[in-house]
C-alpha cells in the first residue's frame, strides 16, 4: 500500500441458477476468455486446487491490458479472493472479491467486489480505473447470467475442436507463417483484408474479411498474443460473425521426431436467437454446431496447408 485512497466498487446480480453453477463458472478462470466479453486470454501458472497465481490478458477502455492474478478459492462459502500483483499503471493496487450466495427459491445473488488505489490519486486516473471497472464488471456479471440461467443447453451451446496438419520443416517456419498475419491477404485465398497493429510486442490487434464457400464475406476483430518460444499464438475474436457468441482459439506448432505438428484449435460459444436467421427456418443447434464445425475447420485447414507447403518450400530452397 502506498498510501493513496482505497477506491472502493461493488457490483451485482440476481441469476436465475443454482449457486453451484454460478460458482462453477468463475472457479474456471482459464475459460473467462470464452465466456467474459474483457476477458482475451488466461494461463494458469501456478495451483494447487486452492491456490492459484494466472497470467490475465483483458481490454480496459478499449485498451489491451496484462497482469498477474493470485486467487484463493472458497467453495464452501462460494467465494474467490483475488489480488493483482505488479498491476499496470496508473493503478498501484487492485484486490477484490467474488461471492455466491443462494437465494430462497434456488436463484443466486452474485456480488463483484473492487477495491483499488490509483498512483497519485489523480481525478482523470482515478476515474479511468472506474469506468474500465464498471464498464468490465457490468459485461462479466450479464455474461455470467446469460450462461448460468442456460446451463442446462450449454453442452449444445459450447463447442471445442482442433484440426491438425503434418509439415516436413521446422516449427519455426511454420511459426514464422502464422505470426505474420499482416501479408495472409496475399498469402491465403480466403482473407480478403487484415488491418493488423502491434504497439505492444507480442499482442497484436486486427480487423480481418473472411470469404466463406459460399461467397459471403465475415468481417471479425481479433486480439492474438503471441508465444513465439513456445511456438503458440492465442487469439480471441472481439468482433464475431452472427452465428457465434464468442469465439476464441490457438496455433500451435510442436516439433516432433518425426517433422512438426502444426495444430488450430476453436473454441465457440452459440449464439442461439441467431441459428433460424443464420442458416434459415427451421435450422436447430445441431445444425448450427455442424455449420460452424465444417466453417472454421475449413479456413483453419487451409491455412495450416498454405503454412505447411511455405515451410516446406524454405527447406527445398535451402
Amino acid at each position: 500500500m502506498t498510501g493513496e485512497r482505497v477506491h472502493r466498487t461493488s457490483h451485482s446480480t440476481e441469476v436465475d441458477a443454482p449457486a453451484g453453477i454460478v460458482y462453477g463458472l468463475i472457479s474456471d478462470a482459464v475459460r473467462w476468455p470464452l465466456f467474459f466479453p474483457p476477458n482475451l486470454h488466461v494461463e494458469r501458472l501456478e495451483t494447487d486446487g486452492t491456490n492459484e497465481r494466472l497470467r490475465m490478458w483483458a481490454t480496459a477502455n478499449g485498451q489491451v491490458r496484462s497482469w498477474i492474478s493470485r486467487r484463493v478459492q472458497d467453495p464452501g462459502t462460494r467465494r474467490v479472493e483475488f489480488s493483482q500483483a505488479h498491476p499496470q499503471a496508473p493503478v498501484d493496487m487492485m484486490r477484490g472479491t467474488w461471492a455466491v450466495a443462494e437465494l430462497p427459491g434456488g436463484t443466486t445473488l452474485l456480488t463483484l467486489l473492487h477495491d483499488f488505489t490509483v498512483h497519485g490519486d489523480r481525478a482523470q486516473d482515478v476515474a479511468w480505473v472506474e469506468r474500465a471497472v464498471d464498464t468490465n464488471s457490468r459485461a462479466e456479471l450479464a455474461s455470467l447470467r446469460g450462461l448460468a440461467e442456460r446451463w442446462t443447453r450449454l453442452d449444445d451451446l459450447v463447442l471445442s475442436f482442433e484440426d491438425s496438419v503434418h509439415v516436413d520443416a521446422p516449427a519455426e517456419l511454420v511459426h514464422d507463417f502464422l505470426h505474420r498475419a499482416g501479408d495472409w491477404p496475399r498469402l491465403i485465398p480466403h482473407v480478403s483484408r487484415l488491418d493488423l497493429t502491434e504497439d505492444t510486442p507480442g499482442v497484436q490487434v486486427m480487423a480481418m474479411d473472411t470469404l466463406t464457400a459460399d461467397g459471403a464475406v465475415h468481417t471479425t476483430e481479433s486480439v492474438r498474443i503471441c508465444f513465439p518460444h513456445a511456438g503458440r499464438i492465442v487469439y480471441k475474436q472481439t468482433t464475431t460473425p452472427a452465428l457465434m457468441e464468442a469465439h476464441t482459439g490457438e496455433w500451435s506448432v510442436v516439433s516432433g521426431e518425426n517433422g512438426t505438428t502444426a495444430v488450430a484449435q476453436h473454441s465457440v460459444v452459440l449464439r442461439e436467437d441467431a441459428v433460424e436467421r443464420v442458416l434459415g427456418p427451421g435450422a436447430d443447434l445441431t445444425q448450427a454446431r455442424r455449420y460452424v464445425r465444417e466453417a472454421l475447420g475449413r479456413n483453419s485447414t487451409a491455412t495450416l496447408e498454405l503454412a505447411r507447403r511455405h515451410a516446406e518450400s524454405v527447406v527445398r530452397a535451402g
